[in-house]
């Protein structure tokens, strides 16, 4: 819901202008990548229950606040515009960003938690009830993704953002009961919760000075004679304590944090399953999936709200079909061989998004690509003029964040704000963007089905001392490519352009499929039996 509703409400407060949207956009993906390391870290070093209940308060509180700051902006805009002659509204805006980015790392923090720890626990290491788990979950994810906008987006509609904001905030007060009590009991059924494995004894140590420095660093009391004498058994690291505790307090603070997010890199890419993960991220930049881009894009071919809403139910039942052939893969075939069918579905399904790029009804313009090309030929500008007669500047807006959390694609409504877009007239021909939509719906299957493989070979093969941290690598490296797409449609937003952005989302998804596959040829060599 609040994903749904906060880029509705941003749009609302600026105007109907994606200017605040694209502002949160940009900081999410800042302190996702910057922090993302960070996060894992102190998911690593903290007890699971601590972690999951301080991540769930910080989320729901940062929200339910949120929720209370832009209903007294909605309520009293006139007045708070009138006030340090408008420089209150800017601080309003500042706050909501700064809360509902808060929301986002917070959020990320329990996924992180949950999916990738937790849930590897309390299937007891079973990598068939494991799949059936992450099947599952993730089915709940496209059910509530598919649901949630819809309660919400009626209720702002029937009612007013002020009342959507009361429902939500509403919503996350009970939500926070309601899910402190079930993790709790989570925790108390499954006692393997409570126990983290211990790393190398090098690393148990090291670990807990750090702890020790981190507190001698909040509190400005470290000095050289609280360093314990270690030998060169301990892995030198007193000479490695010794070194933090000569600068000053700042610069102690600041080399912690920068250590820890090298650590977290250096961790990722020496894991096994580096390529898979790399493989995954490279899947986000593309502009082939249900977000303001593809969506915006069929707007100005002559497809309407309506029609719109109706293809994304069916897209959602096509990943629901994922999960589903996801599982029957795993059974039959294996991990690693039903990662490789997947990722040959998802390219086979894609080549019809590149058919539609050079079908009619398209409305490339390779001409951008030649700037050398006589701009007045007649000929061409004939053609242009034919080809762009069905586009049209999008007016309205999206009510989906700008970077949204696509690590589970949100089935959202985003036809609302495409009320007051100019209908113009309908293309020559409906054939281009039949086929995209057929490849992009068709995607999904395969799509999702790889996307839970890749989850579990990162659940299997990720120590569990170093899941946090390599998982919020992950999440950087996602956010990463995510940010990506969006730089491409800034470089080239017009509708004529949006078939090479198709060509080049295809091939960063090929790259993807193609890190994977030479992982998979790694891991059988490594696995395969001698003769």
């Amino acid at each position: 819901m609040w994903h749904f509703a906060l880029s509705v409400f941003l749009i609302e407060l600026y105007g109907h202008s994606l200017l605040l949207t694209a502002v949160f956009g940009l900081v999410v993906a800042g302190s996702v990548l910057l922090f993302g390391a960070l996060i894992g870290d102190w998911v690593d070093r903290n007890p699971r229950n601590k972690v999951a209940h301080a991540s769930l308060f910080i989320q729901n509180v940062s929200v339910t606040v949120c929720s209370i700051v832009l209903m007294v902006v909605f309520s009293y805009k006139y007045w708070i515009e009138q006030i340090w002659d408008g420089w209150l509204t800017v601080v309003c805006y500042t706050v909501v960003i700064i809360l509902a980015d808060v929301a986002n790392l917070a959020s990320t923090a329990l996924t992180i938690a949950i999916q990738k720890d937790w849930i590897i626990v309390i299937t007891g290491y079973n990598r068939g009830h494991l799949a059936g788990m992450n099947a599952t979950m993730r089915r709940i994810d496209q059910i509530t993704n598919i649901l949630a906008p819809l309660v919400v987006g009626q209720v702002m509609t029937l009612a007013s953002n002020v009342v959507g904001c009361g429902f939500i905030l509403g919503w996350n007060l009970v939500s926070l009961t309601v899910e402190f009590i079930f993790l709790s009991r989570v925790y108390k059924i499954v006692p393997a919760l409570s126990t983290k494995s211990n790393p190398t004894d090098c690393e148990s140590e090291l670990q807990r000075l750090e702890r020790q420095i981190e507190m001698m660093n909040i509190q400005g009391e470290l000095h050289i004679n609280q360093i314990p004498v270690l030998t060169d058994d301990n892995c030198q690291i007193n000479l490695h304590v010794r070194e933090i505790a000569d600068l000053p307090l700042c610069l102690r603070k600041f080399k912690w944090l920068l250590s820890t997010c090298r650590d977290g890199w250096k961790a990722y890419y020496r894991q096994s399953v580096f390529l898979a993960g790399m493989g995954l991220a490279f899947l986000y930049t593309t502009v082939l999936g249900f977000d303001c881009i593809t969506t915006g894009y069929a707007y100005t071919q002559g497809i309407s709200g309506s029609l719109l809403s109706l293809l994304m139910g069916i897209s959602a039942i096509t990943g629901l079909l994922g999960t589903i052939l996801f599982t029957k893969l795993r059974k039959m075939y294996g991990l690693l061989t039903t990662g490789i069918i997947s990722s040959c579905l998802h390219l086979a399904c894609l080549m019809l998004c590149v058919v539609s790029v050079f079908t009619p009804g398209s409305p490339l313009d390779l001409s951008i690509l030649s700037p050398l090309i006589d701009s007045n030929s007649s000929a061409n500008q004939n053609s242009s003029g034919q080809k762009q007669l069905h586009t049209y500047p999008s007016y309205g807006s999206v009510n989906q964040p700008l970077l949204p959390d696509r690590s589970s694609i949100h089935w959202t409504n985003n036809t609302v704000l495409f009320d007051n877009v100019l209908s113009g007239s309908g293309p020559n021909s409906y054939i281009s963007i039949t086929f995209l939509f057929l490849g992009v719906i068709s995607a999904r299957i395969g799509l999702w089905s790889f996307d839970l493989t890749v989850t579990q070979l990162l659940q299997e093969n990720i120590n569990e001392s170093e899941r946090g941290i390599v998982n919020g690598v992950q999440s950087s490296m996602n956010y990463l490519m995510d940010l990506l797409h969006f730089i491409m449609v800034i470089s080239a937003p017009q509708p004529q352009h949006f078939g090479i952005l198709v060509i080049i989302s295809v091939m960063f998804v090929t790259a993807g499929h193609t890190m994977y596959f030479m992982y998979a040829r790694k891991a059988k060599r490594k696995y395969k039996p001698k003769t």
